[in-house]
C-alpha cells in the first residue's frame, strides 16, 4: 500500500523541499551575477575609506549626483583639443595679469593722475565687458580667463585707489572697505552671469575679511575679533547652505570651518585664561552662539556634516558651560567642571534636535570624558609602574608613605581631581551597566539605522513590491531612521517570517521575474556597485555594517566600570599619601576583589557578557604584579603579600570554570610559590647557586598535581610553568659547576617522573635522558676529569650491546634509539676534550674511533653511526688543521680568499641545478636508511 502522510508533515516536507530550491537559486544568481561582472569590464570604484552616504551624497537621479563616486580618477586621456585651448588661455590669463601687475607697480608713476584712471578704468571695464560677449558666443572658457583677469584689475584697482586717493588712510581699515565692496561687486557680476565658475566663489573669498579687517583696524579687543569671525563663519554656512553652484557652496564651507574654528579658539582661550567667572562670561557667550549657529546649520546639512556640527556644537557648550565654574576653582579642580558639563550633553537624547545631530553632541561627550581620563593616565601608570624601582634594592626597608615608595616626581598635588574623575566615570558606567534596558530604549531612535536609498527596496523594508516613498521608509536626506522591522534587521521586508524570502523576492531574479526590481529601483545608494563581497563603503546594504550587540555594549560598560573603580582607588592612594602598610594592603584586597568578579559566571541569557569576568581578570593580574612589585620593599610584606596572592590564585583557579580562566589562575599561583622559594633561600641567607635546589620544589610539586589531574586542560600550563621555574633554579646554578651538575640532575629526575604518564613520555623522557647526561658531563668538568672515557666507556658498551640486541629483535627500529645514546655518551665527551688537549694522541685515537663508526654506519646502513661518527670526525680533523690553515691562510696574498670564495659560487651556480639533485639524492639516502 502507498502511505500518505498526514497533511501537516507533508507540509513540513513541501516547505523544506522549497527551500532547498531557493537556496540553490539563490546560490546560481550568485553565480550568475559574478560571471557577468567578470565579463564585462571593471565599474569605476570610490577611494578606499570614503563613504560618500555618511557625508549626504544624493542618490542617483536627484539633483546634484555626480557622475562617477567621490575618488575616482578617470584614466589620463591624450590631450584634447579643448584641454589643449584651456592651457592656452590659462597661460595667456596669467601673462596678462604679470603685466598689469607690473604696469601698476612699475610704470603707474610716469603717468598723471588722468591718464592712470583712464587706463585702469578702461582696461578694468573691457574685461569685465568681454565674457558677456563671449559666452552669447558660446566660448565658455575664454570668458573664465578674461574674469579671472578682471578679477586681478580689480584688486589692482582698489591698490592703486588707496595709493593715489587715499594714501593717508589706515591699510586694515581701507582693506576691510574694498573687501567687502568687491564682494558686493563680484557677487553681483557672478549673478549677473550666471555660467561664470569663478565669480562667486571669488567673491566668497573677499566676504572672509571686511569683518575680520574692520575689527582690526578698531582696535578692537580679542572678544570682538572673535565676534567678528563668527558672524563670517555664520554667512559662511548660509552661503554653502543656500549658495548657488557646487564651487560656492564648497569655498563657503571652507571658509566657514576656519572662520569658526579660528572664533572657537579666541573664545576657548579667552575663557581658560579667565580671572574669574565675571570674566568667563564673555567668552562664554561667544562659545554658546557658536554651538547654536552649528546646531542650526544641522538641521539642514547632509548626514556626515550634521554629525559634524553637533561634534563642535557639544565641545563649544562644554567649553561655554564649563569654563565659568573652572575659573572660580582651584586650577587642578577646573577638569570636573568640564567633566559635568561634557555628562550634560547626554541630555540632548531628550531634546528635539534632528538625530545625526544628536549622535554628533554624544561624540562630543564622549570626547570630553575621554580626555579628562587621558589626563588621569600620568598618575595612574605612575603608581602600576613606579614600584619597578624597587627591584634595584629588595627589602631596604619599609618606605614612609605610598609615594615614597613609587619613586615618582610627579606633582601629586596637582593630580587631587584625578580619582574624582575616574570614580565619577566609573559611577557612569556602571549605571549604565546596571539599567541598561532603559538606557537602550532611549537610545533606540538614535541607534537604528537609516534607509540606504529613496527608493525604499523590498530587501530594505519598503512598501508592497518595493514601491518608493511606501510608509515606512525615510530617506537619509531627511535625516530619519528606519522603523523597527524596516531595515534594521537582516531580513526585514521580506514575505516570510525568520528572515525567510518570499519566492520571487530574493531582489536577484531574472528580468521580469515576480518582485524583480527594476534598474534603478533596487534601493542601493548611487554610489553603490552591487559586487558581493564589496566593501561596506562600496554600498549595498546596510547591514553588513555590523552593530555590536547589547550584550557586549553592556559588557564594554561593565568592564570599564571596574577598571576604572580599580584605577581611582590606587590613584587616591597615592594623592593622599597613605602608609606604606595600607596601600600594600589596599592593593591586594583590590586583587582579591577582582578576583571574586573574575569567578563569577556571566548569566545564560540574551545579556550575558564575558566583557567583565575577563576585564577583571586582566586587571587583577597587573593588580598583582604592581602589588608583588610594592611588596618588596619589606621583607615581612614580602611574604605577605605573595603569600596572599598565591592562596587567592589558588582560590580562584577551584572556584572558576573550567577553561582559559582556571589555567591562568592556577598559572599564577604557581608563580607566587616559586617566588616564595626564593624570598626563602634570600631570608636563610643562602647564595643564589645554594639557593637553586629550593626552587626546584613548586617544579616538583607541579610534577605531582599534574600526575593527579593527568589529561586536565589546566595540568599541561601548570606543568610548564614548573618547567619556567627548573630554568630559573638552572640559571641561579650556572655560576657554581657543583651544584649546577646537582640542579640539572635533580631536574632529570623531575622530568624523569613526568615520563612515567604515557602522554608525557615522548617529551619528558627525552629531556630526562638529556638532563641526566649533561648533569655527568658538568659534573665531570667540576671535577677536572681529564680522561672522561674511563666513565663514559663503562656505559657506552652495554647500551651499544642493548641497542645491537634491540636491533636484532625489531630490525625496524631505529639507529637513533638504539644506538645513539650510547655513541654520544662516549664521543661527545672525548670531542670536547680533545678541542683543548695540547697532545695529538687523544685527537688519533678519536678520528680512529670516529672513522670506524662512520664506515659501519654507511656499511650497514645506519643513520646514527654515519652523522654522530662523520660529524665528531669531521669537527676532530679541523681542530687538527686549523693551525696548517691559519698558517697558510697569512701566507697568502689577501686577495686569494676573496677570488677563491668567488670562484666557488660560480661553479655552484654554473651547476646549481645538478647540486640540487644531488643534495635530493642524498636527502633520499639518508631517509632510506634507519
Amino acid at each position: 500500500m502507498e502511505h500518505v502522510p498526514p497533511p501537516a508533515e507533508e507540509l513540513a516536507r513541501l516547505d523544506r523541499e522549497l527551500a532547498e530550491l531557493d537556496a540553490r537559486r539563490a546560490q546560481l544568481l550568485t553565480r550568475r551575477a559574478w560571471l557577468l561582472a567578470a565579463l564585462r569590464p571593471p565599474a569605476p570604484t570610490a577611494a578606499p575609506g570614503w563613504n560618500p552616504s555618511a557625508w549626504g551624497a544624493p542618490a542617483a537621479g536627484r539633483p546634484g549626483a555626480p557622475a562617477q563616486p567621490w575618488g575616482y580618477v578617470p584614466p589620463k586621456q591624450p590631450s584634447a583639443p579643448r584641454s589643449a585651448q584651456n592651457v592656452l588661455l590659462t597661460l595667456g590669463g596669467l601673462l596678462l595679469t604679470i603685466a598689469a601687475i607690473a604696469f601698476t607697480l612699475v610704470s603707474w608713476g610716469s603717468m598723471g593722475i588722468g591718464g592712470r584712471s583712464a587706463v585702469l578704468a578702461l582696461v578694468t571695464v573691457a574685461a569685465l565687458a568681454a565674457p558677456a560677449v563671449l559666452l552669447r558666443r558660446g566660448l565658455t572658457a575664454t570668458a573664465e580667463a578674461l574674469a579671472a583677469l578682471a578679477l586681478v584689475l580689480t584688486l589692482l584697482d582698489a591698490y592703486a585707489v588707496h595709493a593715489v586717493a587715499a594714501p593717508d588712510t589706515d591699510g586694515l581699515g581701507f582693506t576691510a572697505v574694498a573687501a567687502g565692496v568687491l564682494a558686493a561687486l563680484w557677487t553681483a557680476y557672478g549673478l549677473a552671469l550666471g555660467k561664470l565658475h569663478l565669480p562667486l566663489p571669488a567673491a566668497v573669498v573677499l566676504a572672509q575679511w571686511p569683518l575680520l579687517f574692520g575689527a582690526w583696524a578698531a582696535g578692537a579687543p580679542a572678544l570682538v575679533v572673535g565676534w567678528a569671525l563668527l558672524a563670517t563663519a555664520v554667512l559662511d554656512g548660509a552661503i554653502a547652505l543656500w549658495g548657488k553652484g557646487t564651487g560656492t557652496r564648497v569655498t563657503a564651507c571652507v571658509g566657514g570651518s576656519v572662520m569658526a574654528f579660528s572664533a572657537l579658539m579666541v573664545g576657548l582661550t579667552l575663557s581658560v585664561t579667565a580671572s574669574g567667572p565675571l570674566g568667563a562670561l564673555a567668552p562664554g557667550a561667544l562659545l554658546l552662539t557658536g554651538a547654536a549657529a552649528a546646531l542650526a546649520g544641522a538641521w539642514r546639512a547632509p548626514r556626515g556634516f550634521a554629525r559634524a556640527g553637533g561634534v563642535v556644537a557639544g565641545l563649544a557648550v562644554v567649553a561655554a558651560v564649563g569654563g565659568v565654574p573652572a575659573a572660580a576653582v582651584p586650577e587642578d579642580w577646573g577638569v570636573l567642571a568640564y567633566l559635568s558639563a561634557g555628562l550634560a550633553l547626554t541630555a540632548v537624547v531628550r531634546t528635539g534636535l534632528p538625530r545625526n545631530a544628536v549622535l554628533g553632541v554624544l561624540v562630543a561627550s564622549a570626547a570630553v570624558v575621554a580626555g579628562a581620563l587621558v589626563g588621569a593616565l600620568p598618575g595612574l601608570a605612575a603608581v602600576l609602574l613606579g614600584p619597578v624601582a624597587l627591584l634595584s634594592d629588595v627589602w631596604a626597608g619599609s618606605p614612609e608613605g605610598f609615594r615614597s615608595a613609587l619613586g615618582s616626581t610627579l606633582p601629586w598635588t596637582g593630580l587631587a581631581a584625578a580619582p574624582v574623575v575616574l570614580a565619577v566615570s566609573a559611577g557612569l558606567l556602571g549605571s549604565a551597566y546596571r539599567w541598561w534596558p532603559s538606557l537602550a530604549r532611549i537610545a533606540a531612535p538614535l541607534t537604528a539605522r537609516e534607509e540606504p536609498g529613496p527608493a525604499g527596496a523590498a530587501a530594505y523594508g519598503a512598501g508592497p513590491a518595493g514601491s518608493a516613498g511606501a510608509p515606512g521608509t525615510v530617506t537619509p536626506e531627511a535625516g530619519g531612521a528606519a522603523a523597527p522591522g524596516t531595515g534594521g534587521e537582516p531580513g526585514a521586508g521580506t514575505a516570510g517570517t525568520g528572515g525567510t524570502p518570499a519566492p520571487g523576492a530574493s531582489g536577484a531574479g531574472a528580468p521580469g521575474a515576480p518582485g524583480a526590481a527594476a534598474p534603478g529601483a533596487s534601493g542601493a545608494p548611487w554610489y553603490a556597485g552591487g559586487r558581493a563581497g564589496a566593501p561596506w563603503y562600496a554600498g549595498g546594504a546596510p547591514a553588513a555594517r555590523r552593530w555590536p550587540s547589547g550584550a557586549a555594549l553592556r559588557g564594554a560598560a561593565g568592564a570599564g566600570a571596574a577598571v576604572l573603580v580599580w584605577g581611582a582607588l590606587l590613584l587616591a592612594g597615592a594623592v593622599l599619601d597613605v602608609p606604606y602598610a595600607v596601600a600594600v594592603a589596599g592593593e591586594t584586597v583590590l586583587v582579591a576583589g577582582l578576583l571574586a568578579l573574575a569567578v563569577r559566571r556571566p548569566g545564560s541569557g540574551r545579556d550575558a557578557s564575558a566583557a567583565v569576568p575577563v576585564t577583571a581578570l586582566v586587571v587583577a593580574l597587573a593588580g598583582a604584579v604592581s602589588a608583588g612589585l610594592l611588596s618588596l620593599a619589606s621583607e615581612g610584606a614580602s611574604y605577605a603579600v605573595f603569600g596572599a596572592l598565591t592562596a587567592l590564585f589558588t582560590g580562584a583557579s577551584v572556584r572558576a570554570g573550567a577553561g582559559v580562566e582556571r589555567a591562568v589562575f592556577a598559572v599564577a599561583a604557581t608563580v607566587g610559590g616559586t617566588v616564595l622559594t626564593g624570598f626563602a633561600g634570600r631570608s636563610l641567607e643562602l647564595a643564589p647557586h645554594e639557593a637553586a635546589p629550593l626552587v626546584l620544589l613548586v617544579p616538583a610539586l607541579t610534577v605531582l598535581f599534574g600526575a593527579r589531574l593527568r589529561r586536565n586542560p589546566v595540568a599541561l600550563p601548570v606543568e610548564l610553568t614548573g618547567a619556567l621555574g627548573a630554568l630559573v633554579a638552572v640559571g641561579l646554578a650556572v655560576p657554581d659547576a657543583p651544584f649546577l651538575a646537582l640542579v640539572l640532575a635533580l631536574c632529570g629526575v623531575l622530568a624523569a617522573g613526568a615520563a612515567v604518564r604515557p602522554e608525557r613520555r615522548p617529551v619528558a623522557g627525552y629531556l630526562a635522558a638529556a638532563l641526566f647526561v649533561l648533569a655527568t658531563w658538568v659534573r665531570l668538568a667540576a671535577s677536572e676529569v681529564s680522561f672522561p672515557e674511563a666513565y663514559t666507556l663503562p656505559v657506552t658498551v652495554p647500551a651499544l650491546v642493548v641497542g645491537f640486541l634491540r636491533r636484532r629483535k625489531d630490525p625496524e627500529a631505529s639507529s637513533w634509539t638504539a644506538y645513539g645514546p650510547g655513541l654520544a655518551a662516549t664521543l661527545l665527551p672525548s670531542l670536547a676534550v680533545a678541542w683543548t688537549d695540547p697532545d695529538w694522541q687523544r685527537p688519533l685515537l678519536l678520528g680512529v674511533a670516529a672513522l670506524v663508526v662512520t664506515l659501519l654506519g654507511a656499511r650497514y646502513r645506519l643513520q646514527a653511526l654515519l652523522l654522530l661518527g662523520g660529524a665528531v670526525l669531521a669537527l676532530d680533523g679541523l681542530h687538527e688543521l686549523a693551525p696548517y690553515v691559519v698558517q697558510v691562510a697569512g701566507a697568502l696574498p689577501r686577495w686569494l680568499p676573496p677570488a677563491l670564495a668567488g670562484l666557488l659560487l660560480l661553479v655552484v651556480g654554473a651547476t646549481y641545478e645538478q647540486r640540487l639533485r644531488d643534495a635530493r639524492r642524498l636527502k633520499d639516502a639518508l631517509g632510506r636508511m634507519r
